[in-house]
């Protein structure tokens, strides 16, 4: 689905969910396992203690810890039937899906409408293969549009199960109205047709869902993989090639068109209706991730996991959503039970090195890219991953080196992919202090970002400006960046940050003063922008304001070398000037630590894993 149909279903979902049972913030993340049993915690000695141990382990991102003390909180008062439905959408969050079956077990008993229940045991009879019994759960899994599509095409892949491509069939032509439900439906019904054996009306539905989006992978790898099993490779390339040119490197297309181009066969992605119910499953919980509905898509993905556990994509998408939810550990967990023999491996190992940074374990996570690189030598996205994680570990000529391995590798590939190589090589130059060539690689960056992420385009306006005024060079210019960078993204601290302190090195305190504090309230925590605001205020007269901004700065747990100028401002102030002002030509000499902007919204070091680019690389460079 694009984005507007994705956004309408997400939310006609989150609708459907909600009206089956609530969504405390108790149970709003997820580890990933399917079936291995909940964690064992100590429980607490009373109803009350459990369910607020529940509680708080739930506001904590701990489903495994929450499932269990809701658990417990259940034997204590099992007639309450808002602790039984908190628990079952914990467990089910949590991957402990025998328990949470049982439990949904339990709800159905009591209220038969309770739809998230009522789907959960569709799912389970679709495992069992008990088709008609399926058809009946999902008949009473709720009402609404999202609960129709849903109940719809399960009810349609139960049917499909039976051999009974006709009811299947007729079922999902039941679907009819928004643009969206007819691509979903042809879709399916494509699917559907292939698995019962009529090609033609899978060739018909497959092109159609197609020709109406071309820019979903699942829909163009379907399409292509089903022209490629009838001969026709040229479609199949085409459909590919063209995907590819709007999310180049995707590694699933890659390989596709690697394997064809060498003559070799392709797989269907659906060969059964088990796997066409988890499929499914995945596309809704696909939608949610996209669009942040994070505990739906969740609950979904497990579904769909438990239906297919070879499922790379759903698999990938679950690490993912994971991984936005800030829970490094679990999504670790869920990348490394990517199918060794999938194309998305290497692109999970590079998640799992990423994170492990990100964790604070950062010699695992050089050590884990090193050994995934020397597997894979002529991997750019790899090569790049070992190269942010050197940088992140401020071993920056190392990570210029490796950067500079990777750009080597780039050959006759469109250069244009790979402008975020030249920027993280740049910055790695610029905090190694080799200025130009830090300046050449920024310069590049600058030239092959993409008109369409301005957003990417304003971070690196923003680095080269501020790398300018910093060594109060090329100031006109430095201006001019920076307020395209503003007005690109004008709710972007650091960039607002950057203007800011321009404004201060040219001893423009009232400007400087003016940009510093929006900056301060669109990213309070950041200890350089409150002391860069201290500095403004003492340097405008307004001292105990200043003192202020640099305690509250001291308390950020800023870097130990600008705690240590922190430190002496809190003691000393700032020294006094030998020009009482400044001017482009002549600007005062730095007072405070240089602040290097973040980086841009880019990929992690790899391919998105879905259908959209990945999630961004937000730690700073230094200073």
């Amino acid at each position: 689905m694009n984005a507007k149909a994705a956004r309408r279903t997400v939310s006609l979902l989150a609708l459907m969910l909600a009206a089956s049972v609530p969504f405390p913030a108790a149970v709003s993340a997820a580890q990933p396992r399917e079936s291995s049993p909940i964690s064992e915690y100590e429980p607490a000695e009373s109803l009350e203690g459990n369910f607020l141990s529940a509680y708080i382990a739930g506001a904590s991102r701990d489903t495994a810890a929450a499932a269990s003390f809701y658990r417990e909180a259940v034997k204590a008062d099992p007639r309450n039937a808002e602790l039984l439905e908190r628990a079952f959408v914990s467990l089910l969050a949590d991957g402990a899906l025998p328990d949470a079956f049982r439990a949904a077990e339990r709800l159905a008993t009591r209220d038969g409408a309770n739809g998230l229940a009522q789907l959960a045991l569709g799912v389970r009879q679709i495992k069992a293969g008990q088709w008609a019994a399926a058809r009946q759960n999902f008949a009473r899994s709720g009402r609404g549009a999202a609960a129709d599509l849903t109940a719809t095409l399960l009810t349609a892949w139960a049917f499909a199960g039976q051999g009974d491509g006709k009811r299947a069939l007729d079922t999902v032509a039941k679907l009819k109205g928004e643009r969206y439900y007819n691509t979903f439906r042809d879709y399916h019904a494509g699917l559907i047709a292939s698995v019962v054996g009529d090609q033609a009306e899978a060739e018909r539905r497959l092109k159609a869902a197609y020709d109406a989006d071309r820019n979903t992978l699942r829909i163009v790898d379907a399409y292509a993989r089903f022209e490629a099993q009838a001969g026709r490779t040229d479609l199949a390339i085409q459909a590919y090639s063209e995907f590819d040119s709007l999310l180049p490197r995707h590694p699933i297309v890659r390989d596709a068109l690697d394997k064809l181009r060498a003559g070799k066969p392709l797989s269907r992605i659906i060969t059964t209706a088990q796997e066409g119910g988890a499929e499914v499953l995945y596309g809704l919980g696909s939608a949610g991730s996209t669009q942040g509905d994070e505990l739906p898509a969740v609950v979904y993905l497990r579904l769909a996991l438990y239906l297919a556990p070879e499922h790379a994509l759903a698999r990938l998408t679950l690490a993912d959503t994971l991984d936005r939810m800030k829970q490094p550990e679990r999504a670790n967990e869920a990348y490394s039970q990517i199918p060794a023999n999938s194309p998305l491996k290497l692109n999970a190992d590079i998640q799992v090195g990423l994170n492990l940074e990100q964790m604070g374990r950062g010699e695992e996570a050089l050590a884990h890219l090193d050994a995934a690189m020397k597997a894979h030598p002529n991997d750019i996205d790899v090569i790049t991953a070992l190269g942010n994680v050197q940088r992140s570990r401020k071993k920056y000529e190392e990570a210029a080196a490796t950067y500079s391995r990777a750009i080597e590798l780039i050959g006759d590939r469109p250069v244009q992919n790979y402008w975020t190589t030249f920027y993280f090589r740049g910055t790695a130059y610029e905090r190694a202090k080799q200025w130009p060539k830090a300046e050449a690689d920024l310069r590049k960056a600058l030239d092959l970002v993409p008109p369409s992420q301005p957003n990417a385009r304003a971070q690196v306006l923003n680095y080269l400006a501020y790398s300018w005024v910093d060594q109060n060079i090329n100031i006109d210019d430095a201006f001019k960046m920076l307020k395209q960078a503003v007005d690109a993204s004008p709710r972007d601290g650091m960039i607002i940050d950057s203007l800011g302190w321009a404004y201060f090195r040219l001893g423009r305190w009232d400007d400087a003063t003016r940009e510093l504090e929006k900056a301060v309230e669109l990213k309070p925590g950041d200890p350089t922008i409150n002391d860069h605001l201290g500095d403004a205020y003492w340097r405008s007269g307004r001292r105990l304001e200043g003192k202020f901004q640099w305690q509250h700065a001291k308390d950020l747990n800023p870097e130990p070398e600008d705690l240590e100028k922190i430190n002496e401002k809190l003691k000393n102030g700032l020294p006094e000037l030998d020009k009482p002002t400044a001017t482009a030509e002549n600007p005062p000499a730095p007072v405070a630590a240089p602040h290097n902007p973040e980086n841009p919204e880019l990929p992690k070091g790899a391919p998105a894993p879905n259908d959209a680019p990945g999630s961004a690389d937000k730690k700073k460079t230094g200073g």
